[in-house]
């Protein structure tokens, strides 16, 4: 699965932003797919997944209750939305195909891009 990233961009805290995944590749509707956000200075971190039906999602503990992903299998897309962002969701925000392991998703996938997320304060 190769995707695309859209929908950053720079914001103030407290504002939101959706972001855009648009997939190729024919096994997108039956892979789970997730959002990794990478920060300088920072390992990549989970921010939210997703299974392939859309029965199952998965949130870091930080963006729980603040963050949204779903996906259209129909369309090849997943989206992220974003709301009451801080300056700690800063970040390069990739879309990743995902595997649901025993602790936490996974990336499994080739990188696209990413879309660059900036929250000021």
């Amino acid at each position: 699965v190769q995707t695309v990233e859209s929908g950053g961009g720079l914001v103030q805290a407290g504002g939101s932003l959706s972001l855009t995944c648009v997939a190729t590749g024919s096994t997108f509707s039956s892979v789970a797919m997730g959002w990794f956000r990478l920060a300088p200075g920072k390992a990549h971190e989970i921010v939210a997944a997703i299974t392939w039906s859309g029965a199952d999602t998965y949130y870091a503990g930080s963006v729980k209750g603040r963050f949204t992903i779903s996906r259209d299998n129909a369309k090849k897309t997943v989206y992220l939305r974003m709301n009451n962002l801080q300056p700690e969701d800063s970040g390069v925000y990739y879309c990743v195909e995902t595997v649901f392991g025993a602790a936490m998703p996974t990336p499994f996938g080739s990188w696209g891009q990413g879309t660059q997320v900036t929250v000021s304060s």
